[in-house]
């Protein structure tokens, strides 16, 4: 093969990697140019997302404030579903109003009854919140609150820490006190009546395919509505059925029996006194010559005699110094 023939094929050869090359580095700038795209695609995606993310967020919070926080925490955990559906469980139901509320919405200007009820209704629900009542709805004034659903400690520490909760609201009404006429001008403080039952109850998602509403629903529910409305103000009644649960918990008075209206049986129903808390249990009698500390709950036989035996010396000494006198 002559020079030139091997020159020509050098040559063409030499074109042949030249055009390779411009080959690969067109491709490699075509693959830069779609992993910019994708990954400004991905960044936008990723941006978009976080938007909507952060927007459900905002839309989560706002939506929890019309749910009690044990159904919210339910449905977006995804163990309740939104269908019409319902179960029978036992349940304590709490229901409270304002005495008197009507005649307190006459004096007032829609703006300051806002402000008293917003103000009421936020420490009241507060206070539920803390004992793991769910909030059931505000009805004007009147609280629902219901214990044993979603969840529930049992039939006796459920009905307990109903009471504990209304005991409390009792409590701060008392410490509020001064309050309402300081701010909102009243003449009388607010006052509230309490009334507590429990029961077999329905509940679940009551309404239709396009709004629902969680609520419970039953013969003790009414029971619990009828025992408040003819509590006294300031005062907590229970029914028969929540004394036998919390009786060794709570110092309760027996006050008789009741006809309430749409209740066809007379109902024997009781006044919350206060809780069985380690000081109400001990009886103490403390006088400059005399004290005496006892637990009402755990004295015994043994402790009775004890208690006789001091009697019995005290009596003896007291027996010898009137003789010494009299001599």
């Amino acid at each position: 093969m002559s020079d030139i023939e091997l020159t020509a094929e050098a040559f063409a050869q030499l074109k042949k990697e030249n055009s390779k090359l411009k080959l690969e580095a067109n491709l490699r700038r075509s693959l830069s140019t779609q992993l910019e795209k994708q990954k400004k695609i991905a960044d936008e995606a990723k941006q978009e997302a976080q938007e909507k993310t952060a927007e459900l967020e905002v839309l989560s919070s706002k939506l929890s404030r019309y749910l009690s926080p044990q159904i919210y925490e339910q449905i977006f955990s995804g163990n309740q579903d939104a269908n019409v559906t319902s179960q029978r469980k036992k349940l304590t139901v709490f229901f409270s109003d304002i005495v008197g509320f009507t005649d307190i919405t006459e004096h007032l200007e829609s703006e300051e009854l806002t402000s008293l009820i917003n103000f009421y209704l936020t420490e009241m629900s507060t206070i539920a919140l803390k004992y793991g009542g769910t909030i059931d709805k505000y009805i004007g004034d009147a609280i629902l609150i219901f214990f044993g659903d979603p969840e529930s400690k049992g039939y006796a520490e459920d009905a307990a820490s109903c009471l504990k909760m209304a005991i409390e609201m009792q409590q701060k009404m008392q410490e509020l006190t001064n309050f309402w006429g300081k701010t909102f001008s009243l003449k009388s403080a607010l006052s509230i009546r309490i009334g507590i039952n429990t029961g077999f109850c329905t509940v679940g998602n009551f309404g239709s395919e396009n709004r629902l509403d969680y609520t419970v629903i039953g013969s003790p529910v009414n029971l619990a509505s009828r025992l408040e409305s003819s509590a006294q103000p300031n005062k907590i009644i229970v029914s028969e059925e929540t004394y036998l649960l919390v009786r060794d918990l709570f110092a309760l008075e027996e006050v008789g029996e009741i006809k309430l209206k749409g209740i066809s049986r007379p109902v024997k129903y009781y006044e919350v006194i206060s809780e069985q808390t380690e000081e109400a249990e001990r009886l103490i009698i403390d006088t400059s010559h005399l004290k005496i500390e006892l637990n009402q709950t755990s004295f015994g036989k043994e402790d009775l005699l004890n208690l006789e035996n001091v009697y019995l010396k005290m009596k003896h000494i007291m027996n010898e110094a009137e003789n010494s006198t009299d001599k």
